[in-house]
């Protein structure tokens, strides 16, 4: 008699550490091999990379009628821009300076709100595609079968799709944060009623062209891990339609984990405590 079948409930707990440092193992070195495996795909797999960058913007069957990745993510940063500009001119407003709205659309849009809404919607988008595209795959045994044919399957389906997106992620996020500015500048003129001029004074006063280099660079790393953890989830589900489930569903909850993460940390390490900014009268 062992001691798991001993003590059952000991075992567990015990076997629960284990677990989790075996798992931070599985995925560092599934993120590794991918990441080794894109100058291959860059080579051998050119049309792979091309297809891939076309289903992310534009999307596949169904959501193609809609744009894809590319309209649901400006339709999202749209709508959060001008939520900002509502919020912001009406609490400003309470203490007699609805000026400032402009500040805030400069400041607050691109550190917090574009970045944030653009990593939500690609991981709801082409991040849960991806998991269920190789999720199929893997229980279909497609993934042995491309295996079985001296094809290197994390290189044509991860290493690619890794590509793929931080290409069209430059354009997307330009969409998103262009769009974010005009919901909250037509939000605030046209729809309040304040002055085009005043508006434009606090926006360009404070609009920092550093902060929009980090803004980028932050979406270019989110982009990154949700592509990172929605191919590992898909790339190693099980149990059938039923797993595929489970797996995209626990891939979205842990990149929508990771980005606000990820926002947090940089933030603080990026503006740090005194935001990198002066305002003053």
């Amino acid at each position: 008699m062992t001691a798991r079948t001993m003590f059952p409930r000991l075992s567990r707990e015990v076997e629960r550490p284990v677990a989790a440092v075996r798992g931070i193992g599985d995925h560092t070195l599934f993120y590794l091999r991918a990441i080794a495996g894109v100058p291959f795909a860059a080579t051998n797999y050119r049309s792979e990379v091309i297809r891939l960058i076309a289903e992310i913007s534009m999307g596949t069957g169904m959501l193609a009628m809609i744009g894809g990745t590319v309209v649901i993510v400006g339709f999202m940063t749209l709508a959060a821009g001008g939520t900002l500009a509502i919020q912001g001119y009406s609490s400003l407003g309470n203490i007699g300076v609805e000026a400032l709205t402009g500040f805030l659309a400069a400041f607050i849009n691109v550190r917090i709100t574009a970045p944030v809404v653009a990593g939500i919607g690609l991981a709801a988008t082409f991040g849960a595609g991806v998991t269920a595209q190789l999720g199929a795959m893997r229980v279909n045994e497609e993934i042995d079968a491309l295996e079985s044919m001296a094809i290197r399957p994390v290189s044509y389906l991860v290493s690619t799709r890794i590509i793929a997106g931080l290409i069209a992620i430059a354009p997307l996020y330009t969409i998103a944060v262009i769009l974010s500015f005009l919901a909250s500048q037509f939000t605030t003129v046209v729809i309040f009623g304040q002055s085009g001029g005043l508006y434009d004074h606090y926006f360009t006063t404070f609009l920092n062209p550093t902060d929009l280099i980090w803004s980028f660079l932050q979406a270019v790393l989110m982009a990154l891990s949700i592509l990172l953890i929605h191919t590992f989830f898909g790339y190693f589900a099980a149990g059938g339609p039923a797993g595929v489930g489970v797996a995209v569903g626990n891939a979205v909850r842990t990149s929508l984990i990771v980005v606000v993460s990820l926002t947090m940390l940089i933030s603080l390490a990026v503006y740090g405590a005194d935001g990198n900014f002066n305002l003053s009268g």
